[in-house]
């Protein structure tokens, strides 16, 4: 992996912190194995932002586990790709530490994953919940990414690591690559809620029926589908801000297809609505069958995942470890060497 020549470094992560929606595998997971094709790619399973909101410790280790199997089960290679857990490599804690005396109170409360998470979880608004942005620049900026994958949700994050890197450079020489963002080619994948489409899939939303997940079974997800908010006209068109329930459906029915969404709609020219909603459930369901089969198989195997997870923590930790030192040399820490 490290001896390939690659034209960029790309870095992503992902929490595991819960059920991953088919909006994360449309979103990200899938684009991860295109991309794994054409960019030196670095993946994570981000634990330690994980904890910025209360977890059962035997439901995170979990969880771990269990996303780990599915980035694979989804098609990532981690002989292609780095592929480890965040909080195997101590480097993204270290590096944070010292971007926080560059990142100034007032960028961090401006945040606005902060002021939601803060409002959704009144109980518990605590010093990580509002540094994490940091942390996630670290991890960035620790594998020289040149190129970090983001939704509308995660700009403001990328704009911040760019802010911290420029910052840093100029104070010290240079040091880190300013990545820029990987604006991904299916823009239009947006998947939103299936009770309001106005509010994108989250499965922290309330109502179980809102959103899918990658371990429902068939039955659960054609139930959830046929539940899915429409409208009051008969006419399967994709009019986002006439339609927005159909329209969503459309885009999630196009995504799983491979169809256009001209096509999507000329499939069900005529039909009703059950037809359409019933047929959407099947094509999900359909595609998310063998991927849950996969993930189960490895889950099995955990003898193979942890020793993907520790060659993909050495990698990362050999990558995070030339940075880190680069950086302790700049600040004036004293090596001993």
């Amino acid at each position: 992996m490290e001896n390939q020549e690659r034209a960029q470094k790309l870095f992503s992560a992902v929490q595991p912190s819960g059920a991953i929606t088919i909006g994360n595998y449309i979103g990200a997971i899938r684009n991860f194995v295109k991309l794994q094709g054409e960019y030196d790619c670095i993946y994570a399973v981000a634990d330690l932002h994980a904890i910025t909101v209360r977890q059962d410790p035997a439901a995170l280790r979990r969880n771990t586990l269990e996303l780990m199997a599915l980035f694979i089960a989804c098609g990532i290679d981690p002989e292609k790709s780095v592929l480890f857990v965040q909080s195997h490599v101590p480097a993204h804690c270290e590096l944070t530490w010292v971007l926080n005396t560059i990142t100034y109170p007032g960028e961090l409360s401006r945040m606005t994953q902060f002021k939601d998470k803060s409002a959704r979880h009144a109980d518990n608004v605590n010093m990580g919940l509002m540094d994490y942005p940091v942390l996630m620049v670290s991890d960035i900026l620790l594998y020289q990414a040149a190129l970090v994958p983001v939704g509308e949700d995660q700009k403001q994050h990328l704009e911040l690591t760019r802010d911290l890197a420029i910052r840093f450079n100029n104070r010290y020489g240079a040091t880190f690559t300013v990545p820029e963002p990987y604006i991904l080619k299916d823009s239009g994948a947006r998947v939103m809620s299936l009770a309001d489409p106005s509010r994108k899939m989250s499965k922290s939303d309330e109502n179980p029926n809102a959103f899918v997940t990658m371990s429902d079974d068939k039955d659960t997800i054609i139930r959830k589908f046929k539940r899915a908010v429409t409208d009051s006209d008969s006419v399967v068109r994709y009019a986002p801000e006439e339609k927005p329930g159909i329209s969503n459906l459309l885009t999630i029915y196009h995504a799983f297809t491979g169809k256009s969404l001209a096509e999507s709609e000329r499939d069900f020219a005529g039909k009703g609505y059950g037809d359409f909603k019933l047929a959407v459930g099947e094509v999900v369901a359909d595609a998310l069958a063998p991927i849950r089969a996969e993930q189960a198989r490895l889950l099995a195997d955990k003898e193979y995942l942890r020793s993907v997870m520790k060659a993909g923590s050495e990698s990362a930790a050999r990558m995070a470890r030339r940075t880190l030192s680069k950086v302790y040399r700049k600040v004036g820490f004293y090596s001993g060497e």
